[in-house]
């Protein structure tokens, strides 16, 4: 295969962005365009395009000239496109979240290894330079054994009609988080805590917890009702801390060499007198090779088919985001329990 030939299906907000990536991608050649809405097809596309516009899904499954498909519709309609593109023997790419449920989820996993065909689920940030080289320092052991997890995903955002926040937001760190953590660190339980202040009729406001193994600790904040618009993410080891600002482009990442230290004498008399010190280092702030997530993650769907590889954020990725998502449904509905995954 030289070139993955692809449909995108679904032109409104995110699909856009998939039609031009995929246009200025090497690796694929873009065939089709599907939406509802042919003007809004047609706008995506461009005036001059030699893209194909159709409103009509099953005139691209029917098309022996496409080898994949990218979903770009609500996420109440993930499963019924991606089990009719697999049937069609379609590879597919799935914007997050990977479906409404995890049992739709499993059914798009399973009929996928099934047929020996592709799922990707577009966990977009799990491609940006900064999300990439915090999982190396994660992996290589540069940050020492991790302590804590602390997200803020905040705005005066677009409250959306079908879906809380947790649903809308929450995906983006979930997935940052199952993505930079080795399975030995993988997430234990959810606790959610949400609220709804100016009556949408679901969370607009929300808390996640979900504990570690080895005793540290994950914590996402997401809210649509914030006046400033905060993207920060802080990974804290026993060796440094790094921390994310996504909307610093001049200094997206920062590492301190900055922490606490707590020392327990071996006597057991002297074991009152635990030590604490503070450690006060330099900071450090690597330099990042600026490229747009969202053409790496095009590129990786191509690479993953080619090489009849798993994609970085397979369907697996997708499905454990999902277990989380379900978990903090179940949490917020029994008061903040913490459930277990």
């Amino acid at each position: 295969m030289d070139r993955l030939r692809v449909a995108v299906v679904g032109a409104g907000y995110w699909g856009p962005n998939l039609v031009r990536n995929f246009s200025a991608s090497a690796a694929c050649d873009l065939r089709w365009v599907c939406d509802l809405d042919e003007q809004r097809a047609r706008r995506a596309v461009g005036a001059y395009s030699t893209v194909g516009v159709t409103t009509d899904v099953d005139k691209v499954l029917g098309d022996d000239e496409v080898d994949a498909v990218a979903i770009a519709t609500p996420a109440g309609t993930h499963k019924a496109l991606a089990i009719a593109a697999l049937e069609a023997g379609k590879h597919v790419l799935v914007e997050k979240p990977l479906a409404s449920s995890v049992a739709e989820g499993e059914a798009i996993v399973a009929l996928a290894e099934e047929r020996g065909l592709t799922v990707m689920c577009d966990h977009t940030y799990c491609y940006t330079p900064a999300v990439q080289r915090i999982r190396d320092l994660v992996a290589t052991g540069t940050l020492g054994d991790l302590q804590y997890f602390d997200s803020v995903r905040i705005n005066l955002g677009l409250v959306q009609k079908d879906i809380d926040v947790f649903w809308d937001l929450a995906p983006h760190d979930l997935s940052i988080l199952d993505f930079i953590l080795p399975p030995t660190l993988a997430p234990l339980a959810v606790a959610a805590h949400g609220a709804d202040p100016i009556g949408a009729g679901h969370p607009c406001v929300g808390y996640l917890t979900l504990p570690l193994p080895g005793g540290a600790i994950a914590h996402v904040h997401v809210n649509w009702l914030s006046p400033t618009k905060i993207r920060t993410m802080v990974v804290a080891g026993s060796r440094r801390t790094l921390v994310w600002d996504d909307l610093n482009p001049s200094q997206r990442l920062s590492i301190f060499d900055r922490g606490v230290d707590l020392h327990v004498p071996q006597d057991t008399e002297a074991k009152r007198e635990i030590l604490v010190s503070y450690r006060s280092g330099e900071m450090v702030a690597p330099a990042l090779h600026e490229t747009e997530a969202l053409q790496n993650s095009v590129s990786e769907f191509a690479a993953a088919v080619r090489e009849h590889r798993p994609p970085l954020t397979d369907g697996h990725a997708g499905l454990r985001v999902l277990r989380m998502l379900e978990a903090a449904g179940r949490s917020l509905a029994e008061g903040g329990r913490l459930i277990p995954l």
